[in-house]
C-alpha cells in the first residue's frame, strides 16, 4: 500500500513545482502582482513551502510591498534560522522599508536591520551580499545611532578577503560618501585593474562626474566603451561634452555614432541625442543645425521640458 501512496504523490509534487515554476517565470517576466496573487492561494494549502514564501517576497519586493516583503523573509527566518540567505532578505525588505518612511519612524527598524545582516554574515562567512549591506548600512547610520566609518571598512576589508574586486569597489564607495575623491579614484582604479567589468568603469566615470571632472569622466567612458563595446557609452561621451561645452567635435562624432548604430538596449531614446547635438551646435554658433536638432527631439518626445527650453534658447541666438 505504501508504494501506491507514493504513486499518488508524484502528481501533486509536479503540480505544485509547476506553479511555482510558473511563478518564477511570473516574477521574471515582471508580472508580480499576478505571481503574488498565485503564490498567496498556492501558500494557503502549503503554508510551509519554503520555496513559495521567497518567491511571495520577492513578488512584494518587487512592487516595493516592503512591510509584506519582510513578513515573508521574516517567516523564513523562523522556519530555517540558520539560512544566511533569508536573513540577508529580511534586513533588505526592512532597510528598504525604512527609506520609505520619515526619518524618526526609520529609527524604529534600525536594531532589527543590524540584527538581520549581523547574523546572515555570521553565518555565512562568505556572504557578499550582506557585506555590501554592511558597508552601506555603516556608512549611512549617523554616528549618533551606531554609523561608522571605521565599520564600514571593517566589513569592505572582509569583502576585500573573499572577493578583491568587492572589497576595492567598497572602499570606494567609502571614501566617496566620505568625500575623499582622490582615496574614492585609487580603489576605483584598483577594481578596473582587478577586475574591469563595466559596473568598475561605470563608479569611476560617475565619481568624475560628481567631481565636476568632464576631461576625465570622458577618457574613462573611451576606456569603457574599448573594452565593453557598448553604444551606449558614445551617447554619454557626448552627453558630458555638451553638458560642459568641451570637446565639442568628439562629442558630436559620438553622437553620430550613437544614432547610427541605436538599438533598443542602449536605454537612451534617439530624442536625448538629438537634444545634445542641438546643444552642441548651439555652442559652435550653428543655429539653423541646432534647430534641425531640436526639432527632431521634440518631434519624438514634444513634452520634455528641457527640449522646449533648449529651443527658445536656440531662438534666442
Amino acid at each position: 500500500m505504501k508504494y501506491l501512496s507514493f504513486l499518488f504523490l508524484i502528481p501533486l509534487l509536479s503540480f505544485g513545482q509547476g506553479v511555482l515554476d510558473e511563478s518564477r517565470k511570473l516574477i521574471d517576466d515582471k508580472h508580480f502582482n499576478k505571481a503574488e496573487q498565485q503564490l498567496v492561494r498556492y501558500i494557503g494549502s502549503h503554508q510551509n513551502e519554503k520555496e513559495a514564501i521567497e518567491l511571495l517576497g520577492d513578488a512584494y519586493g518587487h512592487q516595493k510591498k516592503w512591510d509584506e516583503a519582510a513578513e515573508q523573509y521574516k517567516t523564513l527566518t523562523e522556519i530555517e534560522p540558520n539560512n544566511p540567505n533569508y536573513h540577508y532578505k529580511y534586513g533588505g525588505a526592512l532597510g528598504m522599508k525604512a527609506l520609505s518612511v520619515s526619518k524618526f519612524s526609520a529609527l524604529l527598524f534600525i536594531d532589527d536591520i543590524k540584527e538581520a545582516f549581523l547574523k546572515a554574515a555570521k553565518l555565512d562567512p562568505k556572504h557578499i551580499d550582506t557585506r555590501w549591506a554592511l558597508v552601506e548600512l555603516y556608512m549611512q547610520l549617523p554616528g549618533i545611532i551606531g554609523g561608522s566609518k571605521a565599520t564600514s571598512l571593517k566589513y569592505a576589508n572582509e569583502l576585500e578577503v573573499i572577493s578583491k574586486v568587492d572589497g576595492y569597489l567598497a572602499k570606494g564607495y567609502v571614501y566617496e560618501y566620505d568625500e575623499e575623491p582622490e582615496l574614492a579614484e585609487k580603489y576605483y582604479k584598483m577594481a578596473i585593474e582587478e577586475g574591469g567589468s563595466f559596473n568598475c568603469y561605470e563608479k569611476l566615470t560617475t565619481l568624475y562626474e560628481n567631481e565636476k571632472q568632464p576631461e576625465k569622466a570622458i577618457l574613462n567612458m573611451e576606456a569603457t566603451e574599448k573594452v565593453h563595446k557598448r553604444n551606449a557609452m558614445h551617447y554619454q561621451i557626448g552627453k558630458v561634452c555638451a553638458e560642459y561645452n568641451i570637446q565639442l567635435e568628439k562629442g558630436e562624432r559620438c553622437l553620430m555614432v550613437y544614432l547610427e548604430n541605436h538599438s533598443a538596449k542602449d536605454g537612451v531614446p534617439k530624442a536625448w541625442a538629438y537634444y545634445r547635438l542641438a546643444q552642441i551646435n548651439k555652442y559652435k554658433n550653428k543655429k539653423s543645425k541646432a534647430l534641425e536638432y531640436i526639432d527632431l527631439a521634440l518631434s519624438e518626445l514634444p513634452d520634455i521640458e528641457p527640449f522646449q527650453k533648449e529651443k527658445t534658447s536656440i531662438l534666442n541666438l
